[in-house]
């Protein structure tokens, strides 16, 4: 497994946010989370990140724990992170916030890095110069997964990514998942569209308020009664 969270608890206050939830993520997976508002996804991934600390349990990156480590730390070994509500920076343009991206970088590769990710997002090719807090919502959340991918981590963190965009950029968000995946980085989702979250992941997990209470593939969850009832509106 190339991420492992085994029994992992976090508390704001005396708030138990998360009790004993575990989960994996396997070299080359898209792994959803899904559940209701406060079961504590968010605050899964943001304890992987090290945004949060966790009062018990371990997190391991290919078998090494990195419990402890601050977030440019485990950026460091391979962990990147868009985050929900993109918090760019809108007074810069699109070419300063990848290379916000990079600034772990040595060496003068950021300008290949910024040329990869244009590819990737070929509609902000044409916008490199402009300052991002002009652009669509749409065109935002790509340029923070672009921002997320310079450093080219092996797991990417993506929290909320369709969260308030339209339609057509929602469909254009979850083609990009399956490509960064297609292109080695691994992808831990956690994501309100449940169906199309499950629609495009290997696996995924069901959280209900501060547990997991499900988990098994895509294709498993997508079919199950209870899953249908309560998050796809069957």
């Amino acid at each position: 497994m190339l991420l492992e969270a085994k029994n992992i608890s976090v508390s704001y206050g005396a708030v138990k946010a998360i009790e004993d939830v575990s989960f994996n993520v396997g070299s080359g997976e898209i792994v959803a989370m899904i559940g209701p508002n406060g079961a504590g996804k968010s605050t899964a991934l943001k304890a992987v990140f090290g945004f949060v600390e966790t009062q018990k349990g371990d997190i391991t990156l290919n078998g090494e724990s990195i419990i402890g480590l601050r977030p440019d730390q485990r950026v460091s070994k391979g962990v990147s992170l868009a985050p929900e509500g993109r918090h760019l920076f809108p007074s810069m343009t699109v070419i300063e916030n990848l290379e916000m991206g990079a600034i772990l970088n040595k060496g003068n590769k950021i300008k290949e890095e910024i040329e990869t990710i244009m590819d990737m997002f070929p509609s902000l090719k044409d916008k490199r110069k402009q300052k991002a807090g002009v652009l669509s919502t749409g065109e935002q959340q790509l340029l923070a997964m672009g921002r997320a991918l310079m450093q080219k981590p092996r797991l990417l963190l993506a929290d909320e990514p369709s969260l308030g965009l339209s339609p057509s950029y929602v469909d254009t968000i979850f083609e990009k998942l399956i490509e960064i995946n297609k292109s080695g980085t691994s992808v831990l989702l956690v994501e309100q569209n449940a169906r199309m979250a499950l629609e495009i992941a290997h696996r995924g997990y069901v959280f209900k308020i501060g547990e997991i209470f499900m988990e098994g593939t895509g294709e498993n969850l997508l079919s199950n009664e209870d899953v249908k009832k309560a998050y796809l509106g069957v």
